[in-house]
């Protein structure tokens, strides 16, 4: 429960890393030099699907001022991967995407690198590509991994041909509902690739020492997950590889899968120097981790006063030339395709299908907004078309506590009603009287706190601090500030007196990770734990110099409170610190609820951990001469459960927004023939201060059983409702759904002209 007087949580507090930040003293991925450091390039092909006929690459290696080029024939022979090991550190035999891998090189400066691999001779024999992931599903459909079933995966994931991973959810009859209904609604939508827009590229520097131990300083956001993946490549135990994590300017998901950790490591083998590689804008355009591009069916059956009595939809996520995190994104897409809504009927499906273009990641909230666009779309299309109000809609047919889930889970906590409440009375929902080119939209969705494991050590310094040592990393989000301040909060100190750790794999507990809104609500509960721990050795010391019964005391204004005795923390810092301090140690996993394995086929993450509920809503004017959108005000109305840093949860919300509206509005990595047309900043039109509005952030707080003091995931869920309500309030300014994404004005001004 809630801390009865908030001292250090739940208060709008510097965030600990704010200062180094804001003065330039950070030290990020890319500011990291070794001595003697040499530069790392690689060679990507040009040509999306081929056969690697030639590689030479003798020219290269005669250059002065290059130690080290390697190709496939310099790497152990392996496969890796997430949920299925399809991938290889260069190709082999053959060519799967414009920017896939054939070569590396090592020199003494950047140019000398740059140099040498215009120096490599390769010859590529061109292959029938596929772009279409649709076309990829056809029987006679080239395949693109012919040996696909030799590959190792998880035993979850179901394959077969071009497909990486299958995923259903099912539950009553969906035929029968359908026959019965008063009418039935089916659409179609398409989504882009987009770029995670991290400020930082992908870096990473990487050294050998004599013992053959390699140490890679990474900017990756899985600092345990880079140590195993670099094992697989490698071939090395995991104790051999050291990851260290310096700050990291933003990853938002594009940062779970390594990204150069392995080139540099297998150079620096070769030179025997340490090597640096940072990716160029270019690079991170054509072979990073982007959001999978997908296209959306969704088929719902209402009765005559709009509730919903089935829906069936199937989600094709195209995952380029390796699954990635493809199965699992395509997954999750199923439980925002039936949405917070009660569904008494539903039979979904997701695909994620091979192409011939960049491997897509699982960029913040993997899937939610492409399936939230397609449902919160459909809803608005049902609600016109049936004279209903497109919020009355909403709370007819949404969730109740007790409820049950998709998988049959039991829903605890369920705060959609409020949400959407208290959105649409700040938008002004119910005056909206329209004026010409202008409407109001809204959208709900909900989204899960990812669980896996957290673990913390702290230990008390010899002058009262605590250091905090957690393997969770940083990302700008203020995640572990909020930490900190639980665990402040728990031994009755001041934020100030908390230091947390850098993360060092050989010296941290393991996290499952900085991913999945999960990582102020793991590391928290984990906080929580190690302060019970060392609040149990104080007090033991206490009761024994003092005579006072452990159960006595407590801990204030840092102390410990025995009786009529109030001894600082500090003093028995200083009494223990010769015998080696004290030192506590706190983990946490919070389970998956009980659901029916009957409703769920083939899914990776078949029931939700604490799920969280929210709705947005905006008021916009659209030009109908240019097409242009204006977004005039943008409301957000969250459940965080329990705001442990109000300021930094509003940040999350807006930074969120941010990235959402740039997917609704303008965000394409766009292909033509299996090459990247806009691989630079200035075609890749990501919004910009200037381009986003206010955003009100309105904190609902319904705890959760399972949080710190009721504390849900929060950084993800921001990203998940701004194309369905920007495309819903386009909708109700033009009186037109635009159900591909972005909504360009390219794409409303032909639809006002009346073309398809």
């Amino acid at each position: 429960m809630r801390p009865n007087q908030n001292t250090v949580a739940g208060r709008r507090l510097p965030r600990l890393d704010g200062a180094a930040k804001a003065t330039g003293r950070y030290v990020y991925g890319t500011d990291v030099t070794l001595p003697g450091t040499l530069y790392g390039k690689v060679l990507r092909s040009d040509m999306p699907h081929a056969r690697l006929t030639r590689i030479d690459v003798s020219a290269a290696r005669a250059m002065r001022g290059v130690r080290a080029v390697i190709t496939s024939a310099d790497v152990p022979q392996v496969r890796y991967g997430n949920a299925v090991k399809d991938q290889t550190v260069f190709a082999t035999d053959t060519v799967r995407f414009v920017g896939h891998p054939l070569a590396a090189v090592a020199a003494d400066t950047l140019e000398i690198a740059e140099q040498a691999l215009s120096a490599i001779a390769v010859e590529l024999e061109p292959l029938p590509p596929l772009f279409d992931p649709e076309a990829a599903l056809a029987p006679d459909a080239p395949l693109l991994h012919p040996d696909w079933q030799d590959y190792v995966a998880l035993p979850v994931i179901a394959r077969e041909g071009n497909i990486a991973g299958r995923s259903r959810m099912r539950h009553g009859d969906v035929e029968a509902a359908f026959a019965q209904a008063h009418r039935v609604y089916e659409h179609r939508f398409t989504t882009a690739l987009q770029h995670a827009g991290y400020t930082e590229p992908r870096a990473a520097s990487a050294a050998w020492d004599s013992t053959g131990v390699l140490t890679v300083w990474s900017n990756g956001q899985l600092p345990f997950e880079v140590q195993a993946t670099l094992a697989d490549i490698l071939e090395l135990p995991v104790s051999r590889i050291r990851v260290v994590v310096p700050g990291i300017g933003g990853g938002f998901g594009g940062k779970l899968r390594i990204g150069v950790e392995h080139f540099a490591a297998l150079l620096a083998r070769q030179s025997g120097r340490p090597v640096k590689m940072i990716t160029t804008s270019e690079e991170e355009l054509i072979a990073a981790h982007p959001r999978q591009a997908a296209i959306i069916t969704v088929k719902t059956a209402v009765s005559a006063d709009g509730r919903i009595l089935a829906r069936q939809g199937r989600v094709v996520v195209d995952c380029g030339a390796c699954s990635g995190s493809g199965p699992g994104t395509g997954a999750v897409a199923l439980q925002c395709l039936v949405g917070p809504y009660r569904t008494p009927n539903l039979l979904m499906e997701s695909l994620a299908v091979y192409t011939n273009k960049v491997p897509s990641g699982s960029f913040r909230a993997p899937s939610g907004p492409m399936a939230n666009f397609a449902v919160e779309s459909q809803m608005d299309i049902i609600a016109k078309d049936l004279g209903i109000d497109p919020l009355e809609i909403r709370l007819r047919n949404i969730v109740r506590e007790g409820d049950l889930g998709p998988a049959g889970e039991v829903l605890k906590d369920v705060s959609i009603e409020e949400c959407l409440r208290r959105a649409a009375d700040a938008i002004g929902w119910h005056d909206r009287a329209a004026e010409p080119g202008r409407g109001k939209g809204i959208a709900c969705s909900w989204w899960m706190t990812t669980g896996g494991s957290s673990a913390v050590f702290i230990k008390l310094n010899g002058d009262g601090t605590v250091a905090l040592t957690s393997g969770a990393v940083e990302l700008g989000t203020g995640a572990l500030t909020g930490a900190a301040q639980i665990l402040a909060e728990e031994l009755s100190l001041d934020l100030e007196d908390v230091r947390v750790a850098t993360v060092d794999t050989l010296h941290v507990p393991y996290d499952y990770g900085a991913q999945g809104s999960r990582t102020a609500f793991s590391v928290g509960n984990a906080c929580r734990a190690a302060a019970a721990d060392l609040r149990q050795q104080l007090f033991a010391l206490v009761a024994a110099q003092h005579g006072v019964p452990a159960e006595e005391m407590m801990l204030r204004d840092k102390c410990v409170v025995a009786g009529d005795k109030r001894i600082p923390l500090a003093d028995i810092a200083r009494q223990q610190y010769t015998g080696g301090g004290l030192v506590a140690r706190g983990t946490a996993l919070n389970p998956p609820p009980a659901y029916d394995p009957a409703r769920v086929e083939n899914h990776p993450l078949p029931v939700w951990n604490t799920p969280s509920f929210h709705a947005h809503a905006a008021d916009v004017s659209v030009d109908t001469e240019t097409g242009e959108v204006t977004i005039n005000r943008y409301v957000v109305a969250q459940d965080v459960g329990y705001a442990i840093n109000p300021t930094y949860i509003e940040g999350q919300i807006e930074g969120g927004v941010s990235q959402g509206l740039g997917q609704a509005l303008s965000e394409e990595i766009v292909y033509q023939d299996g090459r990247v047309l806009n691989a630079n900043l200035t075609d890749y039109k990501m919004p910009t201060s200037l381009d986003v509005p206010p955003i009100e952030s309105i904190l609902v707080e319904c705890p959760s059983a399972a949080g710190p003091y009721g504390a849900k995931g929060v950084g993800e869920p921001p990203c998940i409702e701004p194309p369905a309500t920007i495309a819903n309030a386009v909708a109700a300014a033009t009186g037109l759904w635009i159900t591909s994404l972005p909504i360009t004005a390219e794409k409303i001004l032909l639809r006002l002209k009346g073309e398809p």
